[in-house]
């Protein structure tokens, strides 16, 4: 077994395999890879939008909810029909540069047709705020969305979220004891938890990310909450960076104690990847709330 493992190192000629990166903005750039991708975000508009005028006419959505001092700082949380089982938070992606909880609200169907409470949060972006700032914010969003919703706390987030998600349960992050024990999964779909590599890339001129905060910031870097509970899920067909990040945290956790799990859903690229979250019976959904 282990001469097998061994011989997966080489081609069929015997060479060693090896691997090097030389364009890492093309590593990390996921739009020009799918076919098609152009057709994103503009896809999600229509079934966000719908969603949650629905949620809306029918008394269950609370809009724009204020967490902070940021004209940003806001978050829509959508209920289900009874009283909630506890709070689901979806933090969305896009390199820390773009968009907002506008265009997921759709995403939250899965949870709530399941009995949860889910908090969609906007955030400060880049350059107007560094990835330490959104850190923080992201904390105070998910403590402002608790203090509304009683019982277990599940964090999930896409791309710059999984990352976001996965740092509110690193230790020394800006979650608060009591809700620190209320957290009982952290699911990082997409995610990039080591973000030394963004450091090549042409988007940082933007991100502005220093060598120090890219170590201060990557959950890969840092330990996890005792008792935490995290499932890292990447579409197969993604990105062999966003494959390799998801993989990463996993495996260094499980190293530092936590209980931790991957996924690499079969047909699936970075931004379809997301679309089990709307459905209660995908086992993305099953997973996230699993107790």
């Amino acid at each position: 077994m282990l001469y097998a493992k061994i011989l997966q190192g080489f081609d069929r000629g015997g060479e060693m395999l090896y691997r090097t990166i030389t364009d890492w903005d093309d590593a990390y750039a996921n739009g020009p890879n799918i076919p098609g991708g152009e057709t994103w975000p503009h896809s999600w508009v229509e079934p966000a939008r719908a969603y949650r005028d629905a949620m809306s006419g029918a008394g269950r959505a609370e809009l724009d909810l204020v967490y902070g001092e940021g004209e940003r700082n806001r978050f829509d949380l959508f209920l289900p029909d009874e009283a909630p089982a506890g709070l689901v938070v979806f933090i969305h992606g896009g390199y820390w540069l773009r968009f907002d909880k506008s265009l997921w609200s759709h995403l939250a169907a899965g949870a709530v047709d399941s009995g949860y409470a889910v908090a969609m949060p906007s955030y400060t972006l880049c350059p107007q705020s560094s990835i330490s700032g959104i850190t923080s914010e992201i904390g105070q969003a998910v403590a402002a969305a608790a203090s509304r919703i009683e019982g277990p706390l599940y964090l999930t987030g896409h791309s710059a979220g999984g990352h976001l998600a996965s740092r509110m349960a690193c230790v020394g992050g800006p979650l608060s004891e009591p809700l620190r024990a209320r957290l009982r999964h952290v699911l990082s779909i997409s995610g990039v938890h080591d973000l030394r590599p963004l450091l090549r890339i042409g988007l940082n001129q933007t991100i502005k990310l220093s060598p120090e905060e890219a170590v201060a910031e990557s959950p890969a870097l840092l330990s996890p909450l005792p008792g935490t509970r995290l499932t890292c899920w990447v579409g197969a067909g993604e990105r062999a960076e966003f494959i390799r990040q998801n993989a990463l945290l996993a495996n260094l956790w499980t190293g530092l104690g936590a209980t931790t799990a991957t996924v690499e859903e079969e047909d699936r690229h970075h931004f379809n990847v997301i679309d089990g979250l709307a459905d209660k019976d995908h086992q993305m959904v099953r997973c996230l709330l699993t107790p």
